[in-house]
């Protein structure tokens, strides 16, 4: 008696999600602030690649599908926060990077902006919810292990940003 097994076609690559003029990925229950930080991040990746003023990318944004169920606060912050804190972001970021900045997605860069501005800014978020969070943006909109180099950079972020609070985990 043979052994047979049936076969499959093989399991399809994982795609990634673009980020589109039509809006963010949806989810039904995606909680206001994960809604902002998609948002945000398709406002900065905008900004990196197309050089037209945070302002004009803030106003299209905000007539996107969706953003009324996102927390404009928290975008706020992020949008014009890091668009205005670039300089100081990419201080912070480049040191932990193993390539120029200049050789990271622009994705991945605008996630590092995100988690690099929560870590200095958003002090009621705890260290580990932005590192997760933007794990999530990279897996949703980045490369296929674009998750892992950014969950790398931002856990050697996090002790510099945040040292009591990563000292006590």
């Amino acid at each position: 008696m043979t052994d047979s097994k049936p076969t499959s076609a093989p399991a399809a690559p994982k795609k990634t999600v673009p980020l589109s003029a039509t809006g963010a990925r949806k989810s039904a229950s995606k909680p206001p602030r994960s809604r902002a930080r998609e948002f945000a991040l398709q406002a900065l990746y905008q900004y990196l690649v197309s050089g037209n003023t945070i302002e004009s990318i803030d106003l299209f944004t905000r007539d996107l599908s969706g953003f009324s169920k996102a927390d404009s606060v928290h975008y706020d912050a992020l949008v014009h926060g890091c668009a205005h804190e670039a300089g100081e972001l990419d201080a912070l970021i480049t040191p932990r990077l193993d390539r120029p900045l200049a050789e990271i997605s622009p994705i991945e860069h605008a996630i590092l902006w995100i988690g690099a501005y929560e870590f200095a800014h958003c002090l009621d978020v705890p260290y580990r919810v932005v590192i997760n969070e933007c794990i999530e943006l990279a897996k949703a909109f980045g490369g296929t292990d674009g998750h892992k180099y950014v969950n790398g950079v931002l856990d050697k972020l996090a002790p510099v940003q945040r040292p009591q609070e990563a000292a006590a985990n």
